[in-house]
């Protein structure tokens, strides 16, 4: 009982952090690149040959362990294998493409639309893996209760028709009442785009897949809504922080030195992560030698600096994933417990 209330905390929180790795590594490896295009070619490739890694792994591990020639150490290489195939697929097929991609945020976005549609199925299929499981575990109890004659389930087999009815019910829901929630989920909480999409499906698969190989029964939903938010809130972490950061800068200057601070502005903008380095070492460099336009004072200097730091260390707050679900759990177990309470008392009459 400990490990499910465990997960229940830990899943949403693990799937923040991955999301927000994840999309630090997109922006580290491609984003602040001064060709964008070029890094996306070499590094989407790699992304997508480690999905299915991962996947055809617990996929062999989980879907055909039971058979004799299939070991631990086969599905991992087999993994490989179609990691390696997948790798090589997918790069001739961002050469092509590539070649016509303008080099921009909007145009690598567009390099991220085949590896989303990879990640969502992943999360389908990790959502099936886990949250249908969830759904039926209950009605496959009392089915075992009423057919067995005993209320002990441990080891009982579970009727393909009851999985059935799961996977319908898990169905029927999506398409009556899931719009809304999807709507929230992906455009609500906080703007997505391909990366940041495929950031989010990928660290929620993950999330689900650990939990599902651990026998543990986690909420996709919250495990999405924890992605969501842990994207959210580093991409708000590190705008505030360089808005922050740019109006003290502008703020303690006469405004003859506006113009030379706004040229500056815009060049660190538009460079590299590795060229805003430079530019800070320049920067260091005019000063002492009195030969900055911008007459940059030394303490402005050093917070051009941290908000440099703070683009290679990973921030995320993540406070209101607790908010997922520190009502919905309570609640439902109140509910539960008084409903049987009350059908305890009519039966016992």
């Amino acid at each position: 009982m400990g490990r499910i209330v465990a997960s229940w905390v830990v899943s949403p929180v693990l799937g923040g952090a991955l999301a927000a790795m994840f999309l630090y590594f997109i922006k580290r490896s491609i984003t602040y690149h001064a060709d964008m295009a070029a890094a996306a070619r070499r590094v989407v490739p790699a992304l997508l040959g480690v999905m299915a890694w991962v996947f055809s792994t617990f996929l062999l591990v989980e879907g055909l362990g039971r058979l004799p020639f299939v070991s631990g150490g086969v599905a991992v290489l087999c993994g490989f294998a179609v990691a390696v195939l997948t790798f090589v697929a997918v790069r001739a097929r961002m050469s092509d493409r590539g070649r016509f991609i303008p080099n921009t945020k909007q145009g690598v976005n567009r390099l991220f639309q085949l590896p989303l549609i990879f990640a969502a199925a992943v999360m389908s299929f990790a959502h099936g893996s886990n949250d249908v499981a969830n759904a039926v575990g209950p009605l496959a109890a009392i089915v075992h209760a009423v057919t067995q004659g005993s209320t002990t389930a441990q080891g009982a087999t579970v009727a393909g028709w009851v999985m059935l009815i799961g996977a319908l019910g898990i169905g029927i829901g999506l398409v009556l009442f899931g719009p809304r929630v999807v709507r929230t989920i992906g455009s609500e909480l906080t703007e997505l785009d391909n990366m940041r999409a495929f950031s989010v499906a990928l660290a929620s698969a993950l999330t689900v897949i650990l939990a599902s190989v651990s026998g543990l029964p986690v909420s996709s939903t919250h495990v999405v809504v924890g992605s969501v938010l842990g994207v959210g809130f580093l991409r708000e972490y590190l705008k505030s922080s360089h808005d922050r950061m740019v109006e003290e800068i502008k703020a303690h200057h006469p405004q003859g030195d506006q113009a030379a601070i706004d040229d500056f502005m815009r060049r660190f903008e538009r460079a590299s992560l590795d060229d805003k380095g430079t530019l800070l070492k320049d920067l260091k460099r005019h000063s002492k030698n009195g030969e900055d336009p911008a007459r940059f004072a030394k303490w402005e200097r050093k917070a051009l600096r941290r908000a440099y730091q703070h683009e290679l260390v990973r921030r995320s707050q993540l406070r209101r994933i607790l908010a997922a679900w520190v009502i919905t759990v309570p609640a439902s177990a109140l509910m539960a417990a008084g409903l049987f309470h009350a059908m305890g008392g009519m039966l016992a009459r």
